[in-house]
């Protein structure tokens, strides 16, 4: 019988049978079309999936090649198969073992046959944030992932040593994919391993099968699927392409690092501000729409502001006599929305007499990579010394490998972040030393690489000892021209729960500082006025003032070079937005050029519409202070201090 004239399952009729795979296309449809899955395999990818069809073993074969340098072979062939990926087995290097998968069907294998699809089944799923724990607690998962990996054991190699490998050489192996709906947590990032035959897969530029992860709704199962690119004689070798996407040589020879060693120290670390032309793409990629040029807002001195706001926190905590709030849109005075406003264009021509709590183009401030971008205009290529060393993964990937392995060269510290472009609360975010996963890690979301602080100055916890701290700080922006600055003049701590040590990079309360989403985490608070005696008694040498007074500099300095261009390349002078932001900071341990220790700040991040949650319930004026001095323009009687 004809492959794909195959019956189907007992007790469907004609019409369902019908039915099911229009369903499939309805549902998956766009799955497949986006990964490149050609429609001539759809019919039998679904009965395969719903019957749990594994077959390749059919079809092909894995071969162990072991590799032996031969005497009369040259150098440069000797370097050039030593460079020859190989995820399979020990690294490709001379008398080890390597890998391969070749069509062992006597017939070969036609691309044109619709049954030439096929699953290849997850090993190993996981978030990396889990995957230490699960090595350690999954029966027979370190085994099989060691024996997967090629890693030998000698002798009783004890088991943390063994977890710490596999998590070292798991970055050849791992593919990812990312569930489009859910919470934030859901949305992090899946990092998987294909089974032993999806792995033992080799690289080649010339590609003979495509592979992509498939997630099946039916089941809730993913898989990685296979298909032909072409016609496959038997005994040819079943290769994918690792950086599979990628035309431009340069990108591609960084992506492929992981398997192809590669010297990058000859190309420039250089990283100057992106050209006009990146911040008029990300501008219609947000689609914001910029306004028309209005005249700024004039009211009476006596005017009752009508407030809308969806803002839970607002509304509870907003008292003063000159704002009232309404349900209406239509009717208020002040928008201040929780959710980012895209459409001043029509706002600046309909009701241009309304006041927002946004700036267009303030993404430039609050996503990371934008952040990282203007900054330079204070810093030069480096950045300025405010901020950490900073790489945008999908631009900047050469410069990125250039600096690391500048600086593995000079043997300087090499702990680095990477985080997501614009997500908070820490979520996908790794620290590393493992070159191989930061290029990984590019293939996820859209990520930023930066210098991981190495020597932050830390705060003594009795209960603990020395641990990382970082400091918020709100800032009122009121206009863009002129720059007017106000900080409120409490900030807010936040403290890691073990003591700080370049070590165990995936302990969490080690390395980072939020605490208050996880209700099982230990959260130490304290206040503002509390800590600054203690910081002082534990630094007498560095009176807080002085070191707020940097502190103030830096966020000055920053929201100049945010305001010096006009948009999209710089924040919108647009006289009806206020904003407030938080910036978040550490304080790290550097010299001056005279010799001199000092506590540099160190800009993390900037929130837009930040959680008040902690200002308000301590500080019951917050909100009071912030609508004073932002739609009154009266900050004097307020809890905050002007900058600019």
């Amino acid at each position: 019988m004809d492959a794909d004239a195959e019956p189907g399952p007992p007790g469907l009729t004609a019409e369902d049978g019908a039915r099911a795979p229009a369903e499939f296309a309805a549902l998956h449809g766009p799955a497949l079309r986006a990964s490149g899955v050609p429609e001539r395999y759809w019919g039998r990818l679904l009965h395969k999936l719903e019957h749990e069809v594994f077959d390749a073993g059919e079809m092909f074969g894995i071969m162990q090649v072991e590799e032996v340098e031969e005497e009369s072979e040259g150098e440069e062939a000797r370097e050039a198969r030593k460079k020859k990926p190989n995820p399979g087995g020990g690294g490709g290097g001379g008398g080890e073992l390597c890998y391969k998968v070749i069509v062992t069907s006597e017939n070969g294998l036609q691309a044109a046959d619709p049954n030439s699809i096929f699953l290849i089944d997850h090993a190993w799923t996981c978030r990396v944030e889990h995957a230490r724990q699960q090595l350690h607690q999954v029966p027979g998962l370190l085994h099989r992932m060691a024996n997967l990996m090629g890693i030998e054991f000698h002798g009783e190699l004890p088991s943390a040593e063994a977890v710490d490998l596999v998590l070292e050489e798991m970055w050849r192996f791992n593919q990812t994919y990312q569930l489009a709906h859910g919470t934030a947590e859901e949305k992090v990032p899946v990092w998987y391993i294909m089974d032993e035959f999806g792995s033992r897969i080799q690289h080649s530029d010339t590609p003979s099968f495509a592979t992509a992860p498939f997630f099946y709704m039916p089941q809730q199962v993913a898989y990685t699927l296979l298909w032909p690119l072409r016609d496959l004689d038997t005994g040819e070798e079943v290769t994918r392409d690792f950086a599979y996407g990628e035309a431009d040589p340069l990108i591609r020879k960084c992506m492929l690092l992981p398997w192809v060693p590669a010297d990058m120290l000859d190309f420039s670390s250089s990283t100057p501000e992106p050209p006009d032309e990146h911040y008029q793409a990300i501008l219609e990629e947000n689609k914001e729409k910029l306004p028309l040029a209005i005249s700024p807002v004039a009211y009476p001195r006596d005017h009752v502001f009508k407030v809308y706001t969806d803002i839970q926190q607002v509304l509870s905590h907003l008292r003063h006599p000159r704002f009232t709030f309404t349900q209406s849109e239509a009717d208020a005075d002040i928008l201040y929305n929780f959710s980012h406003f895209k459409d001043y264009r029509r706002l600046s021509q309909e009701r241009p007499n309304v006041l927002l709590n946004q700036f267009p183009c303030e993404n430039l401030l609050t996503v990371k990579d934008c952040l990282a971008s203007i900054a330079r205009r204070a810093g030069g290529p480096e950045g300025p010394a405010w901020l950490p060393r900073t790489f945008n993964l999908r631009t900047e990937l050469p410069q990125f490998v250039s600096y690391f392995q500048q600086r593995e060269r000079r043997g300087q510290d090499n702990h680095w972040i990477c985080k997501p472009w614009n997500l908070a609360r820490s979520l996908d975010t790794h620290i590393t030393r493992s070159l191989h996963s930061i290029i990984r890690h590019r293939e996820s979301t859209p990520k930023v690489v930066s210098k991981y602080i190495e020597s932050p100055v830390l705060f003594l916890r009795e209960d603990v000892g020395p641990v990382k701290f970082d400091v918020r700080y709100v800032v009122l922006l009121r206009s863009v021209k002129p720059l007017t600055l106000f900080v409120y003049d409490v900030f807010w701590l936040r403290f890691s729960n073990r003591p700080f040590a370049l070590d165990d990079l995936d302990d969490y309360e080690k390395h980072f500082t939020v605490m208050n989403y996880d209700p099982e985490v230990v959260l130490k608070q304290v206040h503002y006025d509390e800590f600054i005696p203690e910081f002082e008694k534990q630094y007498p040498e560095f009176p807080w003032k002085s070191v707020q007074g940097e502190i103030f500099q830096a966020f000055t300095e920053l929201f100049q070079v945010a305001c010096a261009k006009p948009p999209p390349l710089g924040l919108c002078d647009y006289p009806s937005s206020r904003a407030v932001y938080a910036v978040d900071l550490m304080l790290k341990w550097d010299n001056r050029p005279d010799g001199k220790r000092v506590m540099q700040p160190q800009i993390l991040e900037v929130n837009f519409n930040p959680d008040c949650e902690r200002a308000c319930r301590y500080h019951p004026s917050f909100f009071n202070d912030v609508f004073s001095t932002l739609y009154l323009d009266e900050p004097g009687p307020c809890h905050v201090t002007r900058l600019v």
